[in-house]
């Protein structure tokens, strides 16, 4: 798939913007605070319906306007789709087509993108709710029941938090209730679980040479699901729900004093190892990266292999992150494959040499002027 328009309105910076796109490379050039950033969030936002930088939507909003849009077309072998997202103070409305889409989650998957920036790189060493969120996200991309899972997970954890703290203060006693909600969770939990552990392993498998290959053969790359029930990757999912309902059992006094669950997959983690040791713990930074890298790159091909479509692919100044040999092969990994949108001060040697025909737009106070 390819974004060949984009058009803003009232979005951060933007009070007006309507600009048409390479189907290869397209470079956003400009110093720090002029609104390269804001571009790729406008395309983020446009695929994913919220941004990467902020939960607030109404902060998405120009200051002083009282709504903000974003709009795309995206070309797909299937033909050409017209998306547009409107923020306002009161929430958000999709379309497609020009259809209005009641539910956010039939909106989504029109458009994939996969977003690496300078923070991606602590996708390894974050805390275990980066590598959570990184999984969602980009598996509820791949996958329309994926993302339906999660939602009902974490509809139903909400809902079963809101009664243990409910239980907590005494306002509620009824633990049959509470029963209920669990049995309701532990059904969603573990399908979501085995959900996880099916794309992990194709995450694996695409990432395993991809590493190798950066390092020249030195580094194999593992990456594995981190879960509070033991052996999970053994597990049926009859005999997951029942290991499930047992954990349940065993901290339910614990969680009604605390008032919070204690147990399911918003709990669980990745590890990623490398010939053997843990990157995170005990991993150089370079390695660190290079493990960074080979996920989201081997994130492109799994996703094609899920949608049947490239995603477009979103680089925001992460370029000068990486040394030479790591943006070499970036580089050479994205050409003539996917579409892709870079924002950095200024291009690298590497990237001059390498990008081929690259379309260059400068940016400055929340304008773009196509480079000749």
């Amino acid at each position: 798939m390819k974004l060949t328009e984009l058009t803003l309105k009232n979005f951060r910076n933007y009070q007006d913007l309507n600009v048409t796109f390479s189907t290869g490379v397209n470079v956003f050039l400009g110093a720090n605070a002029q609104g390269k950033t804001n571009l790729l969030e406008a395309i983020y936002v446009l695929a994913l319906t919220r941004s990467h930088r902020t939960h607030v939507d109404k902060e998405l909003i120009l200051m002083g306007e009282q709504e903000a849009r974003v709009a795309g077309v995206v070309e797909k072998g299937t033909g050409n789709v017209s998306l547009s997202l409107t923020f306002t103070n009161k929430g958000k409305k999709a379309r497609v087509n020009h259809l209005n889409q009641p539910k956010l989650a039939d909106y989504i998957g029109n458009l994939n993108v996969i977003l690496f920036a300078p923070e991606d790189l602590e996708l390894v060493k974050g805390s275990p709710a980066v590598r959570r969120n990184f999984i969602d996200r980009e598996f509820s991309q791949m996958s329309p029941k994926y993302l339906y899972v999660a939602n009902q997970y974490r509809a139903t954890l909400k809902q079963r938090n809101q009664y243990l703290k409910q239980l907590q203060s005494k306002k509620q006693s009824d633990l049959l209730f509470l029963e209920v909600l669990t049995e309701r969770l532990v059904i969603f939990a573990a399908e979501l679980i085995e959900r996880r552990l099916v794309l992990l392993q194709e995450l694996n498998a695409a990432a395993q040479p991809i590493q190798a290959e950066i390092t020249q053969d030195d580094e194999q790359l593992e990456i594995s699901y981190i879960s509070q029930i033991s052996n999970v990757h053994e597990l049926s999912e009859a005999d997951l729900k029942q290991k499930l309902m047992q954990e349940f059992e065993r901290v339910q006094k614990r969680e009604i004093l605390e008032g919070v669950t204690k147990v399911g997959p918003h709990r669980d983690d990745l590890r990623f190892k490398v010939n053997g040791y843990d990157v995170a713990t005990f991993g150089s930074q370079g390695q660190q990266r290079t493990t960074a890298l080979a996920v989201k790159l081997a994130e492109i091909d799994l996703m094609k292999k899920q949608t049947g479509e490239y995603p477009i692919l979103l680089l925001d100044d992460v370029l000068s992150e990486l040394d030479a040999q790591r943006q070499t092969h970036l580089l050479k990994a994205m050409q003539n494959k996917v579409q892709t949108f870079i924002t950095t001060p200024s291009l690298s040697d590497v990237a001059k040499q390498l990008i081929e025909d690259p379309k260059i737009f400068n940016v400055q106070a929340g304008h773009l002027q196509e480079n000749d």
